[in-house]
């Protein structure tokens, strides 16, 4: 708030016209301090609220003196001007007096001083933002229940609530591997061909032996299903290869990540590549042996004085076919766990092989034991023995049903060391 100040009356001309002198005066609050004359000063009112507009004033007597503060019209000039303006009275200047504590109208000589504040701006008022509740504290939530994952094929639902595939689903198990692998088997050309060659073996050169034998007189106490026994020795290296097949062809094509990924259980699918293997090979073996022991039977059994009961008939049929299909399962597993067609062919050639003709080159004394071990335990001769006979230079080795145990726990010991091998290393 500015206070007021008391202006001093200037003469004025005789000539009656009113000059006008505008002074600039800093802006203060809307106030009124008339001073009347010859009293003391008034006290200055408190400020109050100001008027809305001044009221105009009435009819100046003669000799007054009007100081009023009008805002300045010009856009230039700054709001709140305060103009001085001195009205001198028709009949002279009187001489001058002190103010008067009125206002307007009163007795001549009166000044009045009028504070005009400003034109404000309307005053914008920011906008009340809508209350915001109080944070709360995050309750801790319950941990969701883990999901397992179902197996494939299994039911399920999508997240949508409310449907259901419309694709008729199962949960999946053995039989599912067996019928993919089934699949596989038959419809891949080393089947045909290994078992193909392998009847076609077995089946002509036992035909071939009993028509060559039977133009003999006699045979003595040989037994006529002994015979089928040189076809045979062709036939399994006939079967060994696709044993090895059965797995490391797709090891080699890596069509064995798209068997994994379609049945995660490793265990499961050695299991149905064995058994159906196995199931496939028995069948063909024991279909065959039999077709060659009623020919051998029907050609050389007038010429032969040996007794053929049923264990001889079951021996030289099903024994058979139970051994060179387990045979072929250790070729199996051999080739699962080398990976590698040619290196596992090789190597079961040699098991069957190599013994035999080792012991055929041990010529010295010192190595007899060793040569009857090699020469008694080998392939060839475990078959002599399920067909009836045994080398007659061999000294000791099994006899009877004993050399398809020791093939049926070679092929469940390279059986387990390829589970083991399936699990641990990767594809």
């Amino acid at each position: 708030m500015t206070s007021p100040q008391q202006p001093q009356p200037q003469p004025q001309p005789e000539t009656g016209a009113p000059q006008t002198g505008a002074q600039p005066m800093p802006p203060s609050p809307e106030l009124s301090t008339p001073f009347e004359q010859g009293g003391p000063p008034s006290p200055v009112p408190a400020p109050g609220p100001m008027p809305p507009a001044a009221p105009p004033a009435p009819a100046q007597e003669p000799g007054t003196m009007m100081l009023q503060a009008q805002p300045q019209p010009a856009p230039a000039k700054e709001p709140g001007t305060m103009m001085l303006q001195a009205q001198p009275p028709a009949g002279g200047h009187p001489e001058p007096k002190p103010l008067a504590a009125h206002g307007p109208g009163k007795e001549g000589g009166t000044m009045m001083l009028t504070a005009s504040a400003p034109p404000q701006a309307p005053q914008q008022h920011p906008q009340p933002h809508p209350q915001q509740p109080p944070l709360q504290p995050q309750q801790p939530q319950a941990p969701l229940p883990q999901q397992h994952p179902q197996p494939f094929g299994a039911n399920w639902q999508a997240a949508a609530p409310g449907y259901v595939s419309p694709i008729p689903v199962r949960p999946t198990h053995l039989g599912h591997a067996l019928a993919a692998e089934w699949t596989k088997i038959r419809s891949v050309r080393s089947t045909v061909w290994t078992l193909g060659v392998m009847t076609v073996l077995v089946l002509g050169i036992g035909v071939l032996v009993a028509t060559s034998v039977g133009s003999m007189d006699s045979v003595g106490t040989t037994s006529p299903l002994f015979f089928g026994l040189f076809g045979m020795l062709l036939g399994v290296l006939c079967v060994l290869p696709l044993g090895v097949l059965v797995t490391s062809s797709e090891y080699g094509t890596g069509m064995i990540r798209t068997t994994l990924a379609a049945c995660p259980a490793r265990g499961r699918v050695l299991a149905a590549k064995a058994i159906v293997f196995f199931g496939l090979t028995f069948v063909v073996t024991t279909v065959v042996t039999g077709l060659v022991a009623l020919a051998d039977n029907a050609m050389i059994g007038g010429i032969s004085k040996a007794e053929i009961g049923a264990a001889d008939w079951l021996r030289s049929t099903v024994g058979i076919g139970l051994y060179v299909s387990f045979l072929g399962l250790l070729a199996l597993a051999v080739g699962s766990l080398i990976r590698h067609s040619a290196g596992a062919i090789t190597l079961m050639i040699g098991v069957v092989l190599l013994p035999f003709v080792l012991s055929m080159f041990m010529f010295a004394q010192s190595l007899e034991g060793l040569r009857n071990f090699l020469m008694g335990y080998s392939i060839p001769n475990q078959l002599t023995v399920m067909y009836g006979n045994k080398f007659p230079f061999v000294d000791g080795g099994p006899s009877g049903w004993q050399p398809l145990w020791i093939v049926m726990g070679l092929a469940a010991l390279a059986l387990g060391g390829a589970y083991a091998a399936l699990r641990q290393r990767d594809v």
